[in-house]
């Protein structure tokens, strides 16, 4: 992680830890993301630091706080990811829509919508290079790879 996003970190755990005793309690959780993002209740905040806290003190610690932050992030990354999958698959003519693939003919549509022309036979290329199970159409994981 570089120095500014921890010292962002740094900022953002000083201003939730209201009592300044270097620690997130439920309670100081509850209170910051409940003005951040709407309610969430005393159980929610206390499952939450329950799952993240690692020395087992019932509290966040600064290390605790960035692996909740940034797993709140990973998952708005694979929401996402999620969407333009969904994006992929139902570009496919023969509407194989809820299949869970991405065939090489809804990537070249979307890649044509993108500005991108290329042949069938180029996406089967470059599907061949992800498809892990060599069924010839990515599954998500197989997406998910292929966008990292």
């Amino acid at each position: 992680m570089n120095k500014n996003k921890s010292k962002q970190y740094e900022r953002v755990f000083s201003h939730f830890d209201e009592n300044k005793d270097g620690k997130i309690s439920p309670a100081e959780l509850r209170l910051c993301l409940g003005t951040i993002s709407g309610e969430i209740s005393e159980s929610e905040a206390e499952a939450v630091v329950l799952l993240m806290d690692s020395d087992g003190d019932g509290l966040l610690g600064l290390e605790d706080f960035i692996r909740l932050v940034e797993g709140t992030e990973e998952e708005e990354k694979v929401k996402d990811l999620k969407e333009a999958f969904k994006m992929y698959e139902e570009m496919d003519d023969d509407c194989q829509c809820g299949t869970g693939s991405i065939t090489p003919r809804s990537l070249k549509r979307m890649l044509s919508r993108l500005g991108e022309k290329k042949s069938v036979g180029e996406c089967e290329a470059m599907i061949s290079q992800f498809d892990l199970n060599g069924d010839g159409v990515l599954n998500f994981d197989e997406f998910r790879n292929m966008m990292a």
